[in-house]
């Protein structure tokens, strides 16, 4: 913990840790909790609470060691503390919540600042770059659909906070915007760019396999309403005359997990599309069409020292043991990580397009 540049906390501090939560999402801002012990005596009621040592905007890294391999699960800051006073020995505590460096962004509004002729990535880039101090490293990919307006025909602006900008312009292009913490503490990985779903999927989730077996429940849904077909109308602008976009292909950014893709019942129509470049048009019937790609869902709890590593949220992992419908590889939409003395265990969701594996076996 720090200020700005984290420290070793001291041991007294560390002792005083009761439990620990750190919830991270996909396309969301991460968010912890820490609990501490206050005793009536200790360092932390006599000397740091009232030093400041816990006050918002204190910057907190917590990793976890599993089997010998360090995780960095959250890098944020101190927004809420919270003090509870008990007549009962003991039962006194402290409990800080926080939230991802992104907070860091979303503090301070920008009234109507200039990005003439760069395209939404490059002005994503620019505005990470003034967070370097806390050690983002921004990973930007260019958007799908080029998108450099001519000075002379647009300029863009930002209104509002920088996290706000950037997070408006990752739904208008079907990205997603977050801060992946490590590999080192201190560092973080600013990403703006699509779900990443590629990649070797994580060890198994095993499910009704006996001994095998190292999640309890797992819980699947399929909602047919969730997929919808959008439309967007352009009017070209030599002949003044509208016609609708044929619904873009979003598998180059979001490969298929599925065999039987869940159909789209529903149509939605995209509002004042038709005022907008053809560019733009494009790019957010790309994003309407990503976010209500998931139609199957799944939730459930494992015990990391039974699994035997950390789940890592945006990534893939493989299911076993739940049937043809349900097996086969899942997108990790988000990770609740629960840590007390003697226990830690991991609440997940799990997300893909539709039903039955593209192959016929997971890999453990």
């Amino acid at each position: 913990m720090g200020p700005q540049i984290p420290v070793p906390v001291p041991q007294p501090v560390t002792d005083a840790l009761l439990s620990a939560q750190v919830t991270v999402a996909s396309g969301q801002r991460s968010g912890f909790q820490l609990a501490f012990d206050l005793s009536k005596n200790g360092l932390i009621n006599t000397a740091l609470l009232p030093g400041g040592f816990f006050d918002p905007k204190i910057r907190v890294v917590l990793m976890a060691v599993v089997t010998g391999t360090p995780a960095v699960l959250m890098d944020g800051v101190i927004i809420r503390q919270e003090v509870g006073i008990s007549n009962q020995p003991g039962q006194s505590t402290l409990t800080v919540t926080g939230e991802d460096l992104t907070v860091l962004m979303d503090l301070e509004e920008q009234a109507g600042v200039p990005f003439p002729a760069m395209s939404p990535a490059a002005r994503v880039a620019a505005i990470i770059g003034k967070y370097g101090q806390y050690g983002m490293v921004p990973l930007v990919v260019p958007e799908l659909v080029p998108q450099t307006p001519m000075p002379t025909r647009r300029i863009d602006f930002q209104k509002g906070t920088d996290l706000g900008y950037v997070n408006e312009l990752a739904k208008a292009n079907g990205y997603v915007f977050y801060l992946d913490p490590g590999p080192v503490p201190g560092m973080s990985r600013a990403y703006w760019g699509p779900e990443v779903r590629l990649g070797v999927p994580q060890h198994a989730l095993n499910v009704n396999m006996d001994a095998l077996s190292n999640v309890d429940q797992l819980t699947f849904a399929f909602d047919g309403t969730a997929r919808e077909e959008p439309e967007a109308r352009i009017q070209l602008p030599a002949t003044k005359v509208s016609t609708i976009l044929p619904v873009p292909e979003v598998s180059i950014l979001r490969p298929p997990l599925a065999l039987r893709p869940a159909p789209a019942l529903k149509k939605k129509v995209i509002a004042d599309t038709a005022k907008k470049d053809t560019s733009q048009a494009v790019a957010e019937t790309i994003a309407k069409a990503m976010q209500s790609a998931d139609a199957v869902s799944g939730s459930g709890q494992l015990d990391v020292v039974r699994y035997g590593h950390v789940l890592r949220p945006r990534e893939l992992v493989g299911v076993r043991g739940a049937g043809i419908t349900y097996d086969g590889l899942y997108f990790v939409k988000s990770v609740t990580h629960n840590l007390k003395r003697g226990s830690y265990t991991q609440n997940f969701t799990l997300a893909r397009e539709g039903l039955i594996a593209l192959q016929p076996t997971v890999v453990p």
